[in-house]
């Protein structure tokens, strides 16, 4: 970036962002964000001034609410505090499973954007605005640091990004707000940002999304633009109920259901999730003709996410299947 060239494109495509996500923000307000304190949801607590901003955490366990405090400072607002105990966690996940049709093992993730929701829905608010799309486009996630081809990577997974918050959204019959799906958006992030742009060494480490964090910067602390990233499940602390869960099947059970069910279980919470599905919806549904096979539950999947949205298994870019959460 010490050409002339590379300032002004890293300015314009800074100035870019900066145009899309406010603009999107005046065209479709939002009474309340979905906020951990991350990069993402604290760029829409920027955008949405004056919306309520609803914090989720799993009893003493979160890791987020430092920089959600700091954000609160920082923009001279209130955050809405919501304190989810161990055994409400565990009492809500079969509606969680009931809602999504799935046994995916991202739940965890997936409680809190639920109880987030929730919220607002008990407060009276309709709108809700999330940080989803931003990692996806911007090279957020730790794992598209190892991906030879990341632009062709971004490019395809961004035809059919999914998100839980959609779905919890419609059920509670508010309308959501994703500043970073916008259709614009995403063609900013595909055909105008190199990846050089979104994965690039700061301050000594590596970040995704710098582009991102570059164009927020003095808009927002310091410690939030430069903060690693935390998924939502680790920064609410909801990445807990996995322990928790866990301890409650034995490693011979965990092998005998595992071969009883025929499903490639990831984890013991993930076993835990499917005999919960398994109880309200039964078998996986069987495959359609024009679907592909997923190797972990063995109902169908389109071709087109790469994604069953049943378990959970994504399909790697060289062909494999695995989770990523």
């Amino acid at each position: 970036m010490n050409d002339i060239e590379g300032i002004n494109s890293v300015e314009s495509i800074k100035a870019q962002i900066n145009r899309i996500l406010t603009a999107y923000a005046k065209e479709f307000p939002s009474q309340g964000v979905i906020f951990s304190g991350g990069l993402d949801s604290s760029i829409a607590a920027f955008l949405y001034k004056g919306a309520k901003l609803i914090n989720v955490s799993l009893e003493n366990y979160s890791s987020d609410l430092m920089y959600a405090a700091a954000v609160e400072k920082y923009l001279n607002t209130k955050v809405d505090y919501v304190r989810v105990s161990v055994d409400e966690a565990l009492e809500k996940i079969p509606e969680v499973i009931r809602i999504l049709k799935s046994f995916d093992p991202a739940l965890p993730n997936d409680l809190a954007a639920y109880f987030a929701i929730a919220r607002a829905k008990g407060s009276g608010i309709k709108s809700i605005a999330t940080g989803d799309g931003a990692d996806e486009l911007f090279g957020g996630y730790g794992f598209m640091q190892q991906i030879k081809g990341l632009k062709a990577y971004i490019r395809r997974i961004s035809q059919s990004m999914f998100f839980s918050s959609n779905v919890f959204a419609e059920h509670f019959n508010l309308e959501i707000r994703q500043p970073f799906i916008r259709k614009e958006m995403i063609s900013l992030a595909n055909e105008d940002t190199d990846t050089c742009f979104k994965i690039r060494q700061e301050k000594g480490a590596l970040f995704g999304k710098w582009i991102l964090r570059k164009a927020f910067e003095g808009f927002l602390p310091d410690e939030i633009i430069w903060q690693s990233k935390r998924p939502l499940e680790f920064g609410s602390g909801m990445t807990k109920m996995r322990e928790i869960i866990s301890e409650k099947i034995s490693d011979d059970d965990f092998e005998k259901k595992t071969k009883d069910y025929g499903i490639k279980f990831i984890t013991k919470d993930h076993l835990y999730y499917y005999e919960i599905y398994r109880g309200i919806f039964g078998a996986v549904p069987k495959p359609q003709s024009y679907e592909s096979i997923c190797p972990g539950c063995k109902t169908g999947i389109e071709e087109k996410p790469h994604h069953c949205r049943v378990c959970g298994w994504v399909k790697s870019i060289d062909g494999l299947c695995l989770k990523v959460s």
